[in-house]
């Protein structure tokens, strides 16, 4: 810290403590990272061949145990999903009964893997969330194929945008990427109701295009709820509403929610502006408002839709519908 003209002896040690932060806030107004270190850096090597999106990329999702990254693409005539290896490599696709991907998650469990695709497709595989092995062999489809509804016996979805499956075989699905459903929707592992939490509207535990859903290690749900620009917060064993998030986003609303490996953040896509938020995770009990620690700016136009963490590395991976890619985010 070089100081241009020599501080008079009249300053206290708390003056220098005082002139020491104005001199650090002036540097952290000139940072593009707001003061903060870099946390990320682009993986220009992934993929190795970037020509295999040949459609728009709406989703991506990583299975760490097994260092697979599978990606759902729409576009006439295109494999719907892409698998690639978590160093870049393209090994195989499928294209088995998926319309429109628009949600896409791994599970693994004690015994297998499977992947879990939602489809807001309008033709006869639409307006449901299915389970493929992960070589693409349908294993269970969720909802009504080709009609979209609000019932649950029947199961019927309109548009459902995302799931999250926990290692018990619970399953949470946000429902729906603008359809007539705006719920959050908590299922066993025989896909009966647990609980139902949401209508559309802008009050506490409604929605408007619940369009991500994930689960921390500590009973909470934490939902994107995009046109609201807020981000909501359930208990997972009752649905009880815990809180909300919305200072974050006046910008633009959150597209995308997921977990740093390490729980410390959430990571968060802002589509409209070509933006990845890196929010503090709060602290157990407590769900205060957001805190944002740190940006990733992306190009214009590349409109981030959703992204997953690889929980082993720590990378990042985004699904862009604007740039027609997925990139991969390293943690410095």
């Amino acid at each position: 810290l070089v100081l241009l003209s020599p501080p008079s002896w009249g300053l206290t040690a708390n003056g220098y403590l005082f002139l020491y932060f104005q001199v650090l806030k002036a540097f952290d107004y000139s940072s593009p990272w707001k003061g903060q270190e870099q946390m990320y850096k682009l993986d220009i090597g992934w993929p190795k061949i970037p020509e295999y999106f040949t459609g728009q990329t709406f989703c991506v999702a990583v299975d760490s145990l097994h260092g697979l990254v599978f990606v759902g693409q729409r576009g006439d005539n295109v494999p719907k999903v892409l698998v690639f290896s978590e160093e870049g490599y393209f090994l195989y696709s499928w294209n088995n009964t998926v319309e429109m991907p628009h949600g896409i998650f791994v599970l693994n469990t004690a015994t297998d893997s499977s992947v879990w695709i939602t489809d807001v497709g309008t033709g006869k595989y639409g307006h449901t969330v299915k389970q493929y092995s992960p070589s693409g062999k349908l294993m269970q489809i969720l909802g009504t194929p080709g009609n979209a509804g609000s019932s649950l016996i029947p199961l019927q979805f309109d548009q459902p945008a995302e799931i999250f499956v926990e290692e018990s075989g619970d399953i949470y699905v946000v429902d729906g990427d603008g359809g007539m459903n705006n719920r959050l929707l908590k299922l066993s592992n025989d896909y009966k109701e647990i609980w139902l939490a949401g209508t559309n509207g802008t009050g506490i535990g409604q929605f408007k295009i619940p369009h991500s859903v994930t689960v921390d290690p500590f009973g909470r749900v934490w939902v994107a709820d995009r046109d609201n620009k807020r981000i909501q917060v359930f208990d997972k064993v009752t649905g009880e509403w815990l809180g909300s998030w919305s200072s974050c986003f006046s910008e633009d609303g959150p597209y995308s929610v997921r977990f740093t490996a390490n729980y410390k953040y959430l990571i968060v896509a802002q589509l409209n502006i070509n933006r990845l938020a890196i929010l503090a995770a709060p602290p157990v009990g407590s769900i205060g408002d957001c805190v944002m620690v740190n940006t990733v700016q992306l190009a214009d136009e590349t409109k981030p839709h959703l992204v997953d963490v690889d929980m082993k590395s720590g990378a990042v991976y985004v699904a862009e519908i604007g740039a027609q890619q997925v990139q991969k985010y390293i943690p410095l």
